[in-house]
C-alpha cells in the first residue's frame, strides 16, 4: 500500500485516531463515516493505492461545484480541529485478500503516529440471536482494552460487548496469528466451511480488529445489525455513537447533536432521480 498526499498536503501529525468503515451488509459504515467527512467539513488530504482493494472511480462525493474532484477508492481526510484522521473506503477488497489489506491499515496507522482506531461496520440482521427492540437500534461494540473484548467506557454508553465474540476460537485464533513472524497466511480458513459461529470472524471488521490490535494500537469496533435497504437512519444512530467516543466536551464536537449533521451531496442521488410524472 502506499500513501500518495495532495499537492501542498500532509497528515496531521496532531490527528491520533483514525476513523475508518469496514465493509458489510447495507454499507453503513461508509455512510456514517460520509456524514463525518461532511459534517466536519475535513479536508481530503490524500489517497492510498492498494493492490487488494478493487478500482473504482467517481464525481466528488461532498460537494456538486468546481473543482469537481474526482473520488477514488480509498482516501484519507483530515479534520485538524478535532484531531481525527477519516479513512473511506468505496469499493471491496479482492477476494482472499482481506488480511493483507487489513494489515497494510494497520502498518499505515502505526507509521503515522495514529494512537486509537474506530472501525464503523454493521452485522446481518438475520444473524442477531437475542432480538430487543424495546430501546430501538442497539449498538454493540468490540474492544481491544481487555482480553475478552470488553471496555469500561462503552459500556457507560449502554453499549453492549458483542456476545458471539471468542478470542478462542480457530478463526479469531487465526486472525491473530497472521501478524506473527513465519506464518503461511492462508484466506481460505475464513471462507471454507462456514458454520453460524464462524460468520462474525469471517467478516471484514474481524480482520481490521485483529491488525490494528497485533500493531498495539487501541481499536474500538461499534457495530449494528441492519438488512439491505434504506440504511441512512442506521448510519445516523451508528455516527453518533461513534461520536460519543470522539467528543471531549459539548462544544468541541460540531458534527454532533439533532439536525446538527450535514447530509453529504451524493445523497441526494442514492435512489436515482424521482419517477417521470408523464408516466402516470
Amino acid at each position: 500500500m502506499e500513501f500518495y498526499a495532495e499537492e501542498g498536503k500532509k497528515l496531521d501529525e496532531a490527528c491520533s485516531t483514525l476513523v475508518l468503515p469496514a465493509l458489510s451488509i447495507g454499507n453503513v459504515g461508509q455512510l456514517a463515516v460520509d456524514l463525518f467527512i461532511s459534517s466536519l467539513r475535513a479536508e481530503r488530504i490524500g489517497y492510498f493505492d492498494d493492490p487488494n482493494v478493487l478500482p473504482c472511480v467517481g464525481n466528488n462525493a461532498y460537494a456538486p461545484s468546481p473543482p469537481g474532484d474526482l473520488s477514488l477508492p480509498l482516501e484519507a481526510f483530515d479534520s485538524s480541529s478535532n484531531r481525527l484522521t477519516l479513512v473511506q473506503q468505496r469499493s471491496p477488497v479482492v477476494k482472499g485478500m482481506m488480511v493483507e489489506f487489513a494489515k497494510n491499515l494497520a502498518n499505515f496507522a502505526a507509521t503515522n503516529g495514529k494512537k486509537h482506531v474506530i472501525i464503523l461496520s454493521s452485522l446481518d440482521f438475520k444473524q442477531w440471536q437475542n432480538i430487543d427492540m424495546s430501546s430501538g437500534l442497539q449498538i454493540y461494540y468490540l474492544s481491544s482494552s481487555s482480553t475478552d473484548g470488553t471496555d469500561e467506557d462503552c459500556e457507560k454508553h449502554g453499549w453492549k460487548r458483542l456476545p458471539e465474540y471468542n478470542p478462542a476460537h480457530r478463526r479469531w485464533e487465526y486472525l491473530s496469528s497472521t501478524n506473527e513472524e513465519n506464518i503461511v497466511q492462508d484466506d481460505d480458513l475464513l471462507f471454507e466451511d462456514l458454520k453460524e459461529e464462524d460468520y462474525y470472524p469471517s467478516l471484514p471488521f474481524a480482520a481490521l480488529f485483529s491488525c490494528f490490535k497485533a500493531k498495539g494500537l487501541k481499536v474500538t469496533c461499534l457495530l449494528c445489525y441492519c438488512s439491505e435497504g434504506d440504511n441512512i437512519p442506521d448510519a445516523f444512530q451508528l455516527a453518533e455513537a461513534a461520536s460519543k467516543i470522539l467528543i471531549q466536551s459539548p462544544n468541541d464536537f460540531e458534527g454532533t447533536g439533532s439536525g446538527r449533521w450535514i447530509v453529504p451531496f451524493s445523497w441526494k442521488s442514492v435512489y436515482g432521480p424521482p419517477p417521470d410524472t408523464s408516466l402516470f
